[in-house]
């Protein structure tokens, strides 16, 4: 029965993947399964490129996307470089996992209101600093270049890749080859670089590219800081499906199918970009400079410690601001402060805010569940038959978060359609599982892997069965880590905008799609409620799946779970 678990999550999976790949690429060439053949075979093309502002929309897209992926990179390897060796690069992946769980949309809506001209930023420096005594003439929010956007993404990226890089150091020798590094002259960010980073670099290549993908085609953080005329591309191409004229669908598919060829485009870019560097640090390296000098050893320092504490500072602002507007009575410019802290504004929107909560609840823990015993039942039988994932397997298991979402889900919803799903829970939950499973599988695949051999083979010694051994000898020793990997899916799940547009149908609201649509409003309480709301729920996961195994194993010494 458990050889069954990976065709059938293969299937779950990646079916409806390629189905609505092609459901999005036969309208972007004249032909809508619901309509038939009505328009040209390039005139979906055609309408696309004489659309106003698209070169624009490109531009945009590929600038924000490109930018801010490098810019968290720059920072991770920055981060890791110049502090790995300290005591306090042990105690950031506790740091970061909470950051991580921060969803997208709130870090936004968070991020708005702190730069915004009348944002907590420009309250705490005015008028004693600047001299505004009233908010001033600046886009700061939704600029032209969206820079707002690039940084934004910058800041939520950067805790995702140095939370995989702190995972990756952990399966090379780099303690090792630090010590020998050092020990022949070399500086620490240089023997860092020289040494571990190439290792480290090739297990975290397709996290990266995920992380490249998702900022050239996200949807949620451009409708909240990007510019709105024109949008980045696969805003544009929301707007396009959701418009009446169902004529409009031929020229979303083919700005759909676009975006994908610019991810693909930036992703073998990537790749040649690396195999450039790669090069060039083979002869970096050869030329055997030490960078042992003091404005080498303290300068990554400097640069890494005051970038990186100034995203997390902003990162903790951003979700600081919106408890101070959901809470803040009269909060006039240029008030530091609110001058009044009152419940009116919850109390106000308890019942219109009860249905969005339930539903982001129920879906979230549905969507969980269902990935944690698919990623069980895979790992039980990878374990059986004794031998892991392969490239190709990983490469399918990112393929999801390596498509652009906008790319895949009108398609998908076509065949919903076609099969009476469209609109249901069952269509709304696997939406959502699309994207929890690889997080799940990626948190939980190396704890379970690490499971000393030595527990199955005592208990079977002693007459346990398999689904014993993994009942009542597995599961209690991998509490904590399952716990932490169903709240990282439960924050992923929690923080999905388009699948719940695409699969709901309309039908069903969640915390993410009103905060969403709230954002461009001018009730920066009731924003900054829906918001809240959506960003702490993933940190009462996280608290929950800390506390859970102490509080169950508080009797029993080294059953608090393995990490």
């Amino acid at each position: 029965m458990l050889r069954l678990v990976p065709p059938l999550t293969l299937l779950l999976f990646l079916g409806p993947v390629v189905a609505g790949l092609a459901g999005t690429l036969l309208p972007a060439f004249g032909y809508l399964p619901a309509l038939g053949p009505g328009i040209g075979v390039l005139a979906p093309w055609q309408a696309l490129l004489d659309y106003p502002g698209i070169a624009r929309s490109l531009s945009l897209t590929l600038a924000s996307g490109i930018l801010s992926t490098v810019l968290a990179l720059f920072l991770a390897v920055g981060i890791c470089a110049a502090f790995h060796e300290t005591r306090w690069f042990v105690r950031l992946r506790g740091v970061l996992a909470p950051l991580l769980a921060l969803p997208h949309a709130a870090l936004a809506i968070g991020f708005a209101f702190l730069i915004a001209p009348s944002g907590w930023l420009a309250r705490l420096i005015s008028p004693w600093l600047t001299g505004w005594d009233r908010p001033p003439d600046i886009a700061s929010v939704a600029d032209p270049l969206g820079l707002s956007l690039t940084l934004a993404l910058a800041m939520k990226e950067t805790p995702f890749l140095l939370l995989l890089m702190i995972a990756a150091l952990n399966q090379v020798p780099a303690a090792q080859m630090l010590r020998v590094a050092r020990s022949l002259g070399y500086g620490p960010a240089t023997a860092w670089l020289k040494a571990v980073l190439p290792l480290v670099y090739r297990q975290i290549r397709l996290p990266l590219y995920a992380v490249l993908a998702y900022g050239l085609s996200t949807v949620d953080m451009a409708i909240i800081l990007a510019p709105g005329t024109p949008p980045p591309l696969a805003v544009l191409v929301l707007r396009w499906f959701n418009d009446p004229d169902l004529a409009m669908r031929f020229q979303a598919a083919a700005g759909a199918v676009l975006l994908c060829g610019l991810v693909v485009a930036a992703i073998l870019l990537c790749r040649g970009i690396e195999t450039g560097i790669a090069r060039l640090g083979i002869i970096w390296a050869a030329a055997g400079g030490r960078g042992a000098g003091w404005v080498a050893r303290i300068l990554p320092a400097v640069l890494a410690g005051t970038i990186g504490g100034l995203a997390l500072t902003l990162s903790i602002l951003s979700m600081a601001v919106l408890g101070l507007w959901s809470l803040a009575g009269a909060w006039r410019y240029p008030d530091a402060l609110p001058p009044t802290v009152t419940l009116e504004g919850w109390m106000r929107q308890a019942d219109a805010v009860a249905m969005p909560l339930s539903t982001t609840l129920w879906l979230a823990g549905a969507a969980t569940l269902a990935a944690l015993l698919l990623v069980l039942g895979c790992l039980e039988q990878e374990q059986r038959r004794g031998h892991g994932l392969s490239q190709r397997g990983l490469w399918l298991l990112y393929a999801p978060l390596l498509v652009p979402q906008i790319g895949f889900l009108f398609g998908a919803q076509i065949l919903l359609v076609r099969v009476g799903l469209d609109g249901t829970a069952i269509a709304l939950v696997w939406s959502h599982l699309l994207f929890v499973l690889p997080y799940v599988f990626l948190a939980l695949a190396d704890p379970y892997r690490a499971l000393d051999a030595r527990y199955t083979r005592t208990a079977q010694c002693l007459g346990a069965g398999a689904f014993r051994v993994f009942w009542q000898v597995k599961l209690p020793i991998l509490l904590r880590p399952i716990l932490i990997a169903a709240a990282i899916g439960f924050a992923v799940s929690i923080g999905q905008y388009l699948p719940t547009l695409f699969a709901g149908a309309g039908r069903y609201a969640t915390l993410t799609t009103e905060a969403v649509s709230l954002a461009s409003g001018a009730n920066r309480r009731v924003i900054g409620i829906y918001a809240f709301l959506q960003g702490a729920l993933p940190f009462l996961g996280f608290w929950l799946a800390l506390l859970l195994p102490a509080w169950l194993y508080r009797h029993r010494s080294g059953l608090r779970g393995v990490s």
